[in-house]
């Protein structure tokens, strides 16, 4: 599967377990950050660093992914299986 189409369902898993997704310019804040899970004003929130690779967007989201429970929503088997590696 292409990097950039295994993003676009890795974002669409996001949306269905009801946790936003940006891709921020963290490089430009004085304070160390990193891409990652947050609460912002009682809501769900997934930060990426908008520089990083397509490649390191999937595996820290796939990553984040493998520890949430996912299993009642359907997923394309080709993204569940790049998902399970990471557990």
């Amino acid at each position: 599967m292409k990097p950039e189409i295994l993003h676009q369902n890795l974002k669409e898993i996001f949306e269905k377990l009801d946790i936003g997704i940006t891709e921020q310019n963290l490089r430009i804040s004085r304070i160390k950050v990193k891409s990652g899970f947050c609460r912002v004003k009682d809501k769900d929130l997934f930060v990426l660093e908008k520089s990083l690779s397509v490649h390191k967007k999937n595996r820290i989201m796939a990553s984040f992914l493998s520890k949430k429970p996912h299993e009642g929503i359907y997923i394309v088997p080709g993204v569940r299986e790049y998902i399970e590696k990471f557990t």
